[in-house]
């Protein structure tokens, strides 16, 4: 049984993740198009298998299992195929290691593969190709965490009301365990991928699905129900859709992925939204049963799977090649054509049956011995790449070089550090120390050479919460030199200003502190924590003569063409990025070279 007007909540979900992806400047919050999706499956999920033991008065796991295998599987297999091949026309950064990507994938952990590798999902250089697959992975997760449960209770239930009872406790349970855990973890995490990425954290919104789907069901429905059906107008359900799309919509536009407000509170509307949209979706159903879903709405919610599996890697790759806007489009082009194949001829296919595409019957039969020799040398093609690919890209060789230079110019700072503390306990070293993230390591070898004498320590997704005990730690060895530059934020941190002001609190005397400007090109300056972060930065130069500024953002924004095939926060090597970043540091040190220092 199709309940008309849930394809609406998937094509809502679909746009928010399109327009997230594709705009992430104008759409920052449209990652929660995921949360839509995660609450519109644990309400399907749970709905049919409590109507699969009403009819039958017991649960099939292997036949539900094998309809989600079918369902889940094939896109994801045409995708690898046709994607790391393609990957071979751009930079060997994103074919790095791309085995286990692929192993993640299929196996459904993604997330845990994600969690484990360290990275940010907003900020990274070589975003990984298959990286959006940690949803399959939660998903399938909650499929056999909870559809195994389900299947379990319904062994000992005697009745439908008991199981519906059952489910209604746990659901609330295990939902009210999740949310606390995303709640409780982001005041304790400075990374929100790891929470956001885990199954732990993340998977409530299902249980909230799961929830409603024991108050509004889908075939088995209660008496409650049938009242609610009698006491709705058309009007008042369409209000209770649109309020819930309209509080979608301003998570859209307003949601941050670095807001700590958004892991406390927003993801738990978006899932409750939904909740309401689905709500008044299964009553408008009822009451509607003379009226048809669009067509184009219908196919559009039909394709939309495909859509999410294919839009990521093409536009990756297109991004590559072409210019944002071409890479958008044609993004969108492939996305679609593939993905219409897969539901209206592929997958039919899999399953053994006649695809069905604008009306036409399309039998794939009489092409099997074709299709089987065209998915073989895709697979030995996929299987060649995995075994040559190198497990590091240029940029995490970049990375690992200048982490090495750097340990070997400390390992001398430090030998310095300790002869001067034998002969004076209360001299000041001169020269440079600089503490920065990611962009400081990638440009470490220029910063070098533009301040041969300069004592650098970089470190990839570091952030302004550490920076105070670093400089303390450095202070107590008697190895921080009388500059102190700090090249942070554009990890970016909510509670920027209590850093900062506690990091000017405790700065120790005797010395300079130069603040390197953030810059991340994702967001608009009204959107970006980096800027502002920037701008706090000049403030506190303004109120201390000791503080000055290496305005990093602003020669960013006047040289735009280092930013050429990067993802807006990681300068192009090929281009000068490394050079002008090392000379903004260069002058601002030179500048305050004779200035005053902290007393």
């Amino acid at each position: 049984m199709r309940i008309k007007w849930l394809s609406v909540i998937r094509v809502i979900g679909l746009l928010f993740v399109l327009l997230y992806h594709y705009f992430i400047k104008q759409f920052p919050g449209g990652f929660v198009g995921v949360d839509l999706f995660f609450t519109l499956s644990g309400y399907l999920t749970t709905a049919m298998l409590i109507d699969e033991f009403a009819a039958h008065k017991k649960i099939d796991i292997i036949a539900f299992f094998r309809r989600r295998i079918y369902r889940i599987l094939p896109p994801l297999v045409l995708t690898i195929l046709l994607v790391v091949p393609l990957a071979l026309t751009i930079r060997n950064d994103f074919i790095a290691n791309i085995g286990s990507q692929i192993t993640a994938a299929l196996g459904f952990v993604t997330n845990f593969f994600e969690i484990l590798s360290g990275g940010s999902y907003e900020n990274q250089f070589s975003p990984h190709l298959f990286v959006h697959t940690w949803t399959l992975a939660i998903e399938m997760q909650f499929y056999i965490i909870w559809a195994g449960f389900i299947w379990f209770i319904a062994r000992t239930a005697r009745t439908i009301g008991q199981l519906r009872g059952t489910i209604f406790l746990s659901s609330s349970i295990l939902f009210l365990f999740s949310f606390l855990g995303m709640f409780i973890s982001a005041f304790f995490i400075s990374n929100y991928s790891a929470i956001y990425y885990s199954t732990f954290t993340h998977i409530f919104p299902f249980f909230i699905g799961s929830i409603l789907a024991t108050i509004v069901g889908v075939k088995q429905t209660t008496h409650s129900f049938h009242k609610l059906v009698e006491q709705f107008s058309i009007r008042n359900l369409l209000l209770i859709f649109a309020g819930g799309f309209g509080i979608e919509l301003l998570l859209l536009f307003f949601l941050q992925f670095s807001s700590i407000w958004t892991y406390l509170f927003g993801f738990l509307l978006s899932g409750l939204a939904t909740a309401a949209m689905i709500f008044s979706a299964r009553i408008l159903h009822e009451k509607t049963p003379h009226i048809t879903e669009p067509k184009t709405i219908l196919f559009i919610a039909n394709i939309s799977y495909g859509m999410y599996l294919f839009h990521w890697p093409f536009l990756i790759i297109f991004s590559q090649l072409l210019p944002s806007i071409v890479a958008v489009i044609l993004s969108l082009i492939f996305s679609t054509i593939l993905s219409t194949i897969s539901f209206y001829v592929l997958e039919p296919y899999v399953v053994g049956k006649v695809g069905k595409l604008f009306g036409l019957a399309v039998d794939l039969k009489p092409y099997k011995k074709h299709i089987t020799i065209g998915f073989s040398l895709l697979t030995v093609l996929n299987i060649a790449i995995c075994l040559f690919a190198p497990k590091l890209g240029n940029f995490d060789k970049e990375n690992m070089i200048s982490s090495l230079y750097q340990a070997q110019t400390q390992l001398a700072t430090t030998r310095a550090g300790v002869e001067n503390a034998q002969a004076t306990s209360y001299e000041i070293q001169e020269g440079v120390t600089i503490f920065g993230d990611s962009v400081t390591v990638r440009a470490s070898t220029a910063v070098q050479t533009a301040l041969p004498d300069a004592q650098i320590d970089g470190t990839v997704s570091r952030h302004l919460t550490e920076i105070s005990g670093l400089i303390s730690l450095y202070k107590k060895n008697n190895i921080l030199k009388q500059t102190v530059v700090v090249a942070l934020g554009t990890n970016t941190s909510d509670n920027y200003q209590e850093l900062l002001d506690q990091l000017v609190k405790e700065f120790p005397k005797g010395h300079r502190l130069i603040f390197v400007t953030p810059y991340d090109g994702n967001y608009t300056p009204s959107n970006s924590l980096a800027y502002q972060t920037g701008q706090y930065e000049k403030e506190l130069a303004n109120q201390y003569d000791y503080i000055s500024i290496a305005d990093w953002y602003q020669a960013a924004k006047d040289n735009p063409n280092i930013w050429i095939n990067t993802d807006l926060v990681h300068f192009n090597l090929e281009t000068d990025g490394a050079t002008i970043f090392a000379t903004t540091i260069k002058d601002a040190v030179e500048a305050s070279a004779n200035g005053p220092i902290k007393n």
